[in-house]
């Protein structure tokens, strides 16, 4: 019986060493990747591989103390141009008998003074466009900062679509009035 508890400690002691073995094999299998992109981490936010791969821009030159540096001046932008729409007034779509209107005045910003005169001649088409969505809209659409924003796009849609070759940048409102 000797025999036998010496040969299940042996089979046990052989067991534990492979096991320990593969241990540390694991461990160097897992810790040599992590180090090696935490080098590469390492040297890509120090700017040393971006250096190395060709990636960094070229150094801008600092001039001499006598000169001033000569800066590419940006391209001039033209201010934006507004026209104002004719006051709308439209009943809403609110359930009841009792007519709930909106009266509004807006402006719309057009990206360039010489459009103005495009949009002017599509006026007709743009105020058919506005009332036409003012009658669909129910009076809690327009509540709070988030329907007057929802109003905001929705008519800015509608405004590009019938000013077709100007571009519509925003619609501001001058006055809203829900009765």
């Amino acid at each position: 019986m000797a025999a036998a508890a010496a040969a299940k400690t042996d089979a046990a002691a052989g067991e534990e060493a492979p096991k320990a073995k593969g241990g540390k094999k694991k461990l160097l299998l897992i810790l040599i990747p992590v180090l090696l992109i935490g080098l590469g981490a390492g040297l890509w936010f120090s700017g040393i591989l971006p250096g190395l791969l060709g990636m960094n821009p070229p150094p801008v030159e600092q001039a001499a103390e006598g000169e001033e540096a000569a800066e590419p001046a940006p391209p001039p932008r033209s201010p934006p141009a507004f026209v104002e729409l004719p006051e709308m007034i439209a009943n809403l779509n609110a359930p009841g008998r009792r007519p709930v209107f909106v009266r509004l005045r807006a402006k719309l910003e057009i990206s360039k003074a010489e459009d103005a005169a495009a949009v002017t001649e599509a006026m007709p088409r743009l105020v058919d466009l506005f009332q036409t969505y003012l009658r669909e809209v129910r009076p809690e659409e327009l509540r709070g900062s988030a329907g007057t924003h929802r109003l905001r796009e929705e008519l800015m849609a509608r405004a590009s679509l019938a000013a077709t070759p100007a571009r519509i940048t925003d619609v501001l409102f001058m006055e809203m009035l829900v009765q």
